[in-house]
């Protein structure tokens, strides 16, 4: 791994550890309980009941994906974009 790490320039290690950065804050708005309760629902998506369906749906709400989106292109884009893509959606 760390071979093919000194292949990349610099600049694309420096936006791999941004979008790093940019989703461990999306992560982190689940409590641990949550984050542990996530994996293992993702682990087998197509087993999942209509309830644990339900459930994932709701972790992955709190995580702000359209946030995560947004941020995540904004630490790409060389423009700036509207702050509706980069904030999370009011409840």
């Amino acid at each position: 791994m760390l071979n093919s790490v000194r292949r990349l320039p610099i600049l694309k290690l420096v936006a791999a550890a941004e979008l790093a950065i940019v989703a461990r804050r999306h992560v982190q708005r689940l409590t641990p309980k949550e984050r542990r309760r996530l994996l293992s629902l993702i682990r087998r998506p197509h087993r999942l009941t209509a309830r644990e369906r339900r459930e994932l749906r709701r972790l992955v709400d709190k995580m702000a994906p359209r946030a995560f989106a947004g941020a995540a292109v904004e630490k790409l884009s060389p423009v700036p974009l509207p702050r509706r893509w980069t904030r999370p959606e009011s409840a």
